[in-house]
Parts: structure tokens; sequence; C-alpha cells
């Protein structure tokens, strides 16, 4: 009996789920086989874009998208996904005119497009515009939390501490299990110096929705320095036992990476006694030129770096690689990104950060 073929709306849903799963090399594998009997099937070709987008294969998602455009060139998501390729690959202009179009055609009521469109403003550090779109989407649908919250993020980073807390605590009432929101909240009242308020806010969230090293290590701070209590305590075992766990996480491809860099040696010879001591240990205090402290040790500040400008799903050596070669375009320094520490210690050096807790 012959075998018989999914449907393309078959293949574009299989390949849906395991991308909403993370298996990206899976759903890029069902993509291909999919076009490989539906050449012209333009949602295969979105798909496929995106894929390739997750996996940050940029000049291939880009072909994708370019392809999708040619099947359906007033595609939507198309042009938003081709608008975010073009954003990773510098060429800011064109894709702001991509999101106006999308806009223009109407699909400004679109929620999830809209979200997409800010947030990918949001990662490449356009907060004004990332703003105005999220505030175009709150106007559509002011009962959206996730749109509320990405709002008040986006005034934060514009320096609107207050517009921001109102902002989060507006998606707070809005969804009260809106942890990664009411952990943001935390971090303003911490800065803010509400200390009691920020520990209300985070304890809120249970430690298992806490992904945020340095929002345990503020309550764990909090904790001993408002009730008085050392480590060890009953009350911080679980606080403590979360922050170990988010330490030891480690992304296979890091270690990898890791392994392979380790053999090479890319560190300029003037550098050297910053690997002098051993393993890191200790806690530090890095402090960015948009003036977000983050705390913990080499690696996890690195981390939270990457985290909180928004590329989570990015491999640690992909993050400092790119911000590498972002302060070389920006600032004509070459800084090392083949071990956190030295990415750290360099970038202070020349002052793109500043080291708050003094010589290590």
């Amino acid at each position: 009996m012959p075998q018989e073929f999914l449907s393309s709306e078959e293949y574009d849903e299989q390949a849906h789920r395991l991308y909403d799963s993370g298996d990206y090399d899976r759903a890029l594998e069902v993509l291909k086989e999919g076009l490989s009997l539906y050449p012209n099937a333009v949602e295969l070709c979105v798909g496929l874009g995106y894929a390739r987008l997750a996996r940050e294969e940029y000049a291939w998602a880009r072909k994708a998208f370019e392809r999708a455009q040619i099947l359906d060139p007033g595609h939507e998501d198309a042009l938003v996904g081709m608008g975010e390729t073009l954003l990773r690959l510098g060429e800011r202009q064109e894709a702001l005119r991509l999101f106006g179009r999308v806009e223009a055609m109407g699909f400004d009521d679109d929620l999830e497009l809209m979200l997409t469109m800010g947030r990918a403003l949001y990662r490449d550090q356009l907060w004004p515009q990332a703003r105005d779109v999220f505030a175009r989407a709150v106007a559509g649908r002011p009962d959206s939390s996730e749109a509320v919250a990405a709002l008040g993020y986006a005034l934060h980073r514009l320096g609107d501490e207050v517009g921001a807390a109102r902002q989060i605590r507006r998606a707070l009432r809005l969804d009260p299990d809106l942890h990664e929101a009411r952990i943001y909240l935390g971090h303003l009242l911490y800065d803010r110096g509400d200390w009691e308020g920020a520990l209300r806010e985070f304890e809120r969230a249970p430690p298992s929705e806490h992904w945020d090293a340095v929002a345990v290590w503020r309550i764990l701070e909090l904790k001993r320095a408002l009730w008085h209590i050392e480590s060890g305590d009953a009350r911080l075992a679980p606080w403590e036992e979360r922050l170990r766990v988010l330490e030891s996480l480690d992304d296979p491809i890091d270690r990898l990476l890791a392994e392979v860099e380790a053999g090479v040696d890319l560190a300029d010879p003037s550098q050297l006694e910053l690997f002098e001591g051993g393993a890191d240990t200790g806690r530090h205090a890095i402090r960015t030129r948009d003036g977000f402290i983050y705390r913990g040790s080499w690696r996890a500040i690195v981390v939270q770096m990457r985290d909180a400008a928004g590329f989570r799903h990015e491999s640690l050596s992909a993050y400092m690689r790119r911000m590498a070669e972002r302060w070389h375009e920006q600032d004509g320094v070459r800084v090392p990104f083949n071990d956190p520490k030295l990415f750290l210690r360099t970038a202070v050096q020349y002052r793109l950060l500043v080291l708050e807790d003094g010589p290590t």
C-alpha cells in the first residue's frame, strides 16, 4: 500500500508543536520535508524562516522569508519575520519599515503580531520604538497582561520608573500569576530602596518560578537583613536550594564551546593576570552603561545580562561573541569572548562596564 503523505497544513501543525516545545532541529526537518512536497506552501516557508531564526541562522532565515514574500507579498507573518531577521542583521531602518507596513495593513489589532514586533525591537534595544508598539498593543487590548507588562519593561528601560511600576502593577491585577512581571516589580522596588515591598513581591512567586539568580540572591540578602537570620535557617533553605540549582545550570553548547576554546589562546597576554586565583567562587557586582547592576559569579552575571537583554535563547558563548562584536564596531576595542571572567574584566578595563566590588 503506498505511503500516504501529510497535507501541508499537517506538516505546519507538526512543525509548530516541535517549535513551541523548543525542538528547533526536528521542526526544521519537518518543514524541509513538507516543502519538498509542497514547495509553494507559504506557511511552511514562514515556519522555516522562524526555525532558522531560532537557530540563529540569519542568512538562511532571510532567504526563507524572502521566498514566502514571493509567494504572498502581503503575508503578515512573513513580513514580521523578515523584520525580526533584519534587526538581527543590523538593518534597522528596513526592519522598522516592514513593521510599519504590517500595522498599516490593519494588523495593529493582532496582539500576537504586535507583541512579536515589540519584543524584537526590545531585544535590539530600540526601546522608544518598542514602547510605542507595546502602547498601541495595550490600547487595542487593555485586558492583555502580557502587553501591559511589556509596556512596563520598555518604560523602565527608558528611565520612567514610575510609569513602569504603574504598568507592571496593572499587569499583575490582570493576572496575579504573571511571575515574570512580579519578579521584575520586585527588582524595581529593591532598586528604589523599598526592601519590604521588594521581598514581598519576590516571595509571591514560588521558588520553582524563579529563573533569575539575582532575584533569588536578593531574597536571601533581604531575609538575612530584615529577619536577622543566617545561612542554614530552615526559612532560607528553599531559596538557597533554588540558587544552587540556577547557578549549576549548564548549557551543553556552552560546555562544548568551552572545551573547544580551552585549547585556543585568545587572551591578550597583558590580561593573563585576570586568570590568577583559579576557579571563581566569589560574588561580584557589575554595572552596565544604562545603570543596571548584576551580581553573582562571573558566569552568573553574564547569564543575567543576556536574559535581561531578551536573549535567553542564546548560548553564553554566542551572547558574549555578539556583544564583543558590537563593542568592537561601536567603540573600536577588542573584548575576548571565550571566558565570562575575561569577557567582563576586559570590558571593565575599557570602561564598557563598571566593576562595583573593587579589585578581585
